[in-house]
């Protein structure tokens, strides 16, 4: 027999895919006459907003009130919505909003559910590319169908480390994650939406991600992703208010797992 947390967890599964196909579709929209949009600037002049991020998250919302009505949802946009099922939506409706409005391909849409606060969900859809990215827990995880399995032989010495940052840190210690990857004999990337690299992580494109400063609708998508494809992650708070605040964030694959850990610190 299913059991009931089995299957409200199928039907989200079902909702977050169609979700993130039809979110996806919808911000590419966008992106294709993203010369017609209005910038707007939030903490500084790189943290950037539009109408695009505004509908996505509202075609998300509206699509969750309607099929899973007692669940609590969290916007990068609207913020926190209470619900009484156990169940909450973590929803970034453009993350990479700055190189989307500067018509860069490098920019998704990431949709993540939790259950007592664990990501059991994760659907990121990276339109520009064609490619959707999808995992829940115990199911593995898939692009665009395919199932995503790691390579323990991959480590920061022989693949790519993606890493990011913001102006919640400082220059310094920005210059130090450089360095320490460097002089670990690793290289490393990063491409404007922590949760695009975090599901390259998922698809062995990178071997980890590492970003000192990250809001759970950046990453609990990917931190799904990653360890059912395989990988490890470090917990990101969710108890409370603290879902809506920032962390660290750092996932890796096997081989990278004890050198990004000491990177990072944790």
């Amino acid at each position: 027999m299913t059991s009931p947390i089995l299957a409200d967890l199928v039907a989200r599964l079902a909702l977050a895919e169609a979700m993130g196909r039809e979110a996806g579709k919808l911000a590419l929209d966008y992106f294709k006459r993203r010369e017609t949009l209005i910038i707007e600037t939030k903490r500084d002049l790189q943290d950037v907003v539009s109408i695009a991020d505004r509908e996505v998250e509202n075609l998300i919302r509206s699509r969750i009130h309607q099929a899973h009505p007692a669940d609590s949802i969290l916007g990068e946009e609207y913020g926190l919505e209470g619900g009484t099922s156990g169940f909450t939506w973590v929803v970034d409706p453009i993350d990479g909003t700055s190189p989307f409005v500067n018509g860069m391909p490098n920019w998704c849409v990431s949709i993540a559910v939790l259950h007592d606060g664990v990501p059991v969900i994760g659907v990121i859809s990276a339109p520009c590319h064609d490619e959707l990215y999808v995992a829940a827990l115990g199911k593995g995880a898939t692009l665009n169908g395919k199932a995503l399995k790691l390579d323990s032989t991959r480590n920061i010495r022989n693949a790519l480390t993606g890493i990011g940052a913001n102006n919640h840190v400082s220059p310094a210690f920005v210059a130090n994650m450089v360095q320490q990857i460097l002089e670990a004999e690793g290289n490393f990337v990063r491409n404007g939406s922590g949760a695009l690299m975090l599901a390259y992580v998922a698809a062995g494109r990178l071997v980890g991600y590492y970003e000192p400063y990250m809001h759970a609708w950046d990453c609990l998508a990917g931190y799904c992703l990653v360890k059912e494809a395989g990988g490890w992650y470090h917990p990101f708070p969710t108890e409370g208010e603290r879902l809506t605040k920032g962390s660290v964030v750092l996932a890796a694959a096997p081989g990278a797992i004890d050198d990004l850990r000491r990177i990072a610190g944790v």
